[in-house]
Order: structure tokens, then sequence, then C-alpha cells
């Protein structure tokens, strides 16, 4: 079971790669960081639950930081 988390973590992130709006990015990073801190917990990885909660963490601020600020405007 855990190893199928892994997996998915991986693919979550990959994913993630394919979005162009940079917000949609990091909520999709932010989403896989999850899944890797599910699988930390699962094998009992501290090194795994802490390097993803920092992306995790960093992930969503820099989204909201981004949505918040207004995007520019084409002329």
């Amino acid at each position: 079971m855990s190893e199928w988390i892994g997996w998915l973590a991986t693919a979550i992130f990959a994913t993630s790669y394919f979005f162009r709006n940079p917000v949609t990015m990091r909520w999709v990073q932010a989403g896989a960081a999850v899944c890797w801190i599910l699988y930390g917990i699962l094998l009992h990885a501290m090194p795994v639950i802490g390097a993803n909660l920092i992306v995790v963490t960093l992930a969503v601020l820099t989204a909201w930081r981004a949505a918040a600020v207004p995007a520019p405007v084409k002329e």
C-alpha cells in the first residue's frame, strides 16, 4: 500500500510541470507533497516527512502570494 502512495506522489509531482499557470502548478505540487508526507508516515521516515512539510508549506504560501497579486494587464 505505501509503495502505491509513493508512486502516486511521484506521478502527481511530475504532472505539475505540465500546468502553465504557476499557481495551479504550486497547488498540484502541494498535493504531491501531502502524498509524500503520508508515504513518510507509513514508512516512519522522518526525513521524508520533514522535507515535504517544508515543500507543502512553501508551495501553499507561494500559491497564495501569487494569487493575491493581480496579473499584469496585456495591452
